[in-house]
């Protein structure tokens, strides 16, 4: 394992000339003689983690030096389209270098992780075989295939990207599926804001025992919203193979991206930018990142234009409609009845994540292209957005406490760049 590079702080802003060195010294420094380069970026769905840049100053400074193939790391998220790709990566790129994941159909299998492992990693919850499986494209004779992300407390793994963006970016419906199954059965609670947790480990057991010979080059991102400025700043770029860049950045991470408070919180509100927000799917992480800090009998107003469907995949759309939020007794128990659920643990897992518990209300606010019968239906609240936008204006609140018409409220005007927490569960 080997760093290449690295700057990083929560007072660091790495500014777009830094990056465009680091970037390709980087590569340099893994002294490969690349005919054939293989990139491996987020979707638009992680627009804020100036991945699209990195991609973009890699192509322009090797497109004319050697064959360049980008296939975005979209795990079971729809494929991108051309005013996606342009919004995430500009628009030099040209379309034809872009490849799409299609996590069903074009991933090999190449071993399993045992029962034996998963009843170890799950403290004996769980019992099945995982399929270590990845897109077809990674054998294609690259010379250096590049790992871009944002690592970020994350709901399933604890923290987001390295090993996940092979796993699950380009990964197959078994380790997708059973992986977010494993994260769910060990509490999400005790997950999230962590760099170890049974699904990194099961991660990190499927790209070490069976792609180690690939040669893979990781960049991680580390962003934070400038209190200045209001926009997103680089706190920290690292570059290199192995598990050295990711753990660094996930140090620098718990710095700059958890807020630890000191009491729960009783009414949060969350807004959805509808350029990133188009599915509970994604927008769920207004739950996932909030309910360690939100009260009991607290509420959570999410504010949702773009909202226009549930799941990202059609399947997983009709699932979430037919089961629903309905926490986890429930879901455990519409997994062990139902074959359609058993055969789609990560759905059965989003559901999980998803629901409160009963433990505070969630109210979901969409525009005009969900109604108020499918929000109830998932088990959510239903709220008018006109006239949540009116009581709470976003052009005007700032991001944490606000009082509101007297009334104390936390906003959160994007749930995907951090973790919000008790100081208490970081500390015990």
């Amino acid at each position: 394992m080997s760093m290449f590079e690295q700057k990083g702080g929560v007072n660091v802003a790495v500014t777009d000339a830094e990056l465009q060195q680091m970037v390709l010294s980087a590569i340099k420094k893994s002294g490969k003689d690349i005919k054939r380069l293989l990139l491996l970026p987020p979707d638009h769905t992680r627009l804020n983690s100036c991945a699209g840049r990195i991609t973009e100053i890699i192509y322009e400074n090797y497109a004319d030096k050697c064959h360049i193939d980008i296939m975005p790391a979209l795990g079971t998220h729809s494929a991108m389209n051309d005013e996606q790709l342009e919004l995430m990566f500009g628009k030099k790129i040209p379309k034809s270098a872009f490849k799409v994941h299609d996590w069903r159909n074009d991933v090999v299998a190449m071993g399993k992780a045992s029962s034996e492992l998963l009843q170890e990693l799950s403290g004996g919850k769980l019992d099945y075989e995982v399929n270590v499986e990845v897109n077809k494209i990674v054998f294609d004779n690259y010379d250096l295939i590049v790992s871009i992300g944002q690592v970020v407390p994350h709901e399933v793994v604890g923290m987001a990207n390295y090993t996940k963006n092979i796993m699950v970016g380009i990964g197959g419906s078994d380790m997708i599926n059973k992986s977010h199954f494993l994260g769910a059965v060990s509490n999400l609670e005790k997950i999230m804001g962590h760099a170890d947790s049974p699904v990194r480990r099961l991660f990190n057991y499927g790209v070490d025992t069976y792609l180690s010979d690939l040669p893979f080059l990781f960049m991680q991102t580390v962003m934070a919203r400038d209190e200045a400025t209001g926009k997103m700043a680089m706190r920290g770029f690292y570059a290199g193979e192995g598990a050295d860049p990711f753990l660094a950045a996930a140090k620098l991470s718990v710095e700059a991206n958890l807020e630890l408070l000191d009491k729960p919180l009783k009414k949060v509100v969350v807004f959805l930018d509808p350029e990133e927000f188009k599915s509970t799917w994604l927008g769920n992480k207004s739950v996932y990142r909030t309910r360690m800090a939100i009260a009991d009998d607290g509420d959570l107003i999410v504010l949702a234009p773009g909202l226009k469907e549930f799941g990202e995949d059609p399947e997983i759309d009709r699932l979430i409609r037919k089961y629903g939020y309905k926490g986890t007794p429930n879901t455990l128990k519409m997994v062990a009845e139902n074959e359609d659920l058993r055969n789609n643990l990560g759905a059965a897992a989003h559901l999980i994540h998803g629901s409160s518990e009963g433990r505070f209300k969630i109210t979901y606010c969409p525009g005009d292209q969900v109604t108020a019968d499918e929000i109830r239906g998932v088990g959510f609240e239903y709220g008018d957005l006109d006239e949540m936008l009116k009581k709470y204006d976003i052009t005007k609140l700032k991001d944490g406490v606000n009082i509101v018409d007297g009334e104390e409220i936390f906003y959160i005007s994007n749930p995907a760049l951090g973790l919000w927490a008790l100081k208490s569960a970081f500390t015990e």
